[in-house]
């Protein structure tokens, strides 16, 4: 039986503003009714993160893609397994790819660096020649103009190799950490006409307030565990999220691989913290029929990114 009580849950609520969106001041509609939906519909994203980083975290996300487990996905393009996940994506255009974008590279012995040469962006690579390990390293150290060449390099290079950007979003939230880091999301999101993810709670911010005002995007709540919760209370924990989840869009964000000893290598140090055991998790609930009957008797809509760009850029 579900539980009805909330189980803590990690919830951020992301927004994007459809403020300059014609459709949206002509007809006032909400996002639900503009995609076919009643108002009050609950329309949910279901998405994978941290494709790219390994052979584990690709394979179990294209099995869970072929499952129809989810329904989108974002790649980080600086990482080693990039080439294998791209060569997927173009082959599969129908699917809802985004850019994680990366200027931080957090594992134990697993390092990246940029897309650019380090040469170009001095300031986010550190003494052994990778990205930081913290976001707080990355604003303390870089500037939005390295930001700006680096993520528009892989934004350029995910294009190159094939791959049809749906949306962008952050690793770690990076591109939160600063102000002038934020202005640089904005503005490739609105260059290159991708929807980009934005937290709620950085709207109260004045400055990045006033930066999204008039940005398209529209209100998400973003839905992840938290690190306390209990192996054991894992198919509970999401369960509760979603039978507790609001009309509006949603997204639930995934962090799938196996609990192989690659995954293991890739995350030593991380116990019981998007280590290996986390991801075979995610990955195990994402694929049982339990989540399906949840969804089912929530009456939660399933929409992808692909969907929010065709309205925000047509």
């Amino acid at each position: 039986m579900i539980m009805q009580k909330q189980i803590p849950v990690l919830i951020y609520l992301l927004v994007n503003l459809f403020t300059n969106n014609l459709i949206f001041a002509q007809e006032k509609k909400n996002l639900a009714e503009q995609l076919g939906y009643e108002k009050d519909a609950k329309l949910l994203i279901i998405h994978a993160d941290d494709l790219g980083v390994s052979h584990s975290e690709n394979s179990s996300s294209i099995s869970a893609i072929e499952k129809g487990a989810i329904n989108s996905a974002a790649i980080m393009v600086p990482c080693p397994w990039f080439p294998q996940i791209a060569a997927y994506a173009k082959q599969h255009p129908e699917f809802d790819w985004g850019l994680h974008l990366t200027i931080t590279s957090e594992w134990k012995h697993f390092k990246w660096d940029g897309v650019s040469p380090a040469s170009e962006i001095p300031g986010l690579i550190n003494d052994e020649g990778y990205f930081y390990e913290s976001v707080q390293q990355a604003v303390k150290n870089g500037t939005a103009v390295e930001v700006e060449k680096e993520i528009r390099a892989q934004i350029e290079k995910a294009i190159s190799f094939g791959i049809k950007p749906t949306h962008l979003d952050p690793h770690m939230e990076s591109l939160f950490g600063s102000l002038d880091f934020f202005k640089t999301y904005l503005k490739l999101g609105r260059e290159y006409k991708i929807p980009v993810l934005i937290p709620v709670n950085k709207l109260q911010d004045a400055g990045f307030k006033k930066e999204a005002e008039n940005y398209p995007a529209q209100v998400v709540a973003h839905i992840q565990l938290h690190p306390g919760i209990a192996p054991h209370r894992w198919q509970e924990a999401y369960d509760s999220a979603l039978v507790n989840m609001k009309p509006g869009l949603n997204e639930l964000v995934l962090h799938l691989a196996y609990n192989d000893d690659e995954m293991k290598a890739v995350t030593i140090g991380k116990t019981h913290w998007w280590d290996a055991a986390w991801r075979q998790r995610d990955y195990e609930y994402v694929t049982s029929q339990r989540f399906k009957e949840v969804l089912q008797k929530n009456n939660i809509q399933l929409v992808t990114w692909k969907q929010i760009q065709k309205l925000l850029y047509p």
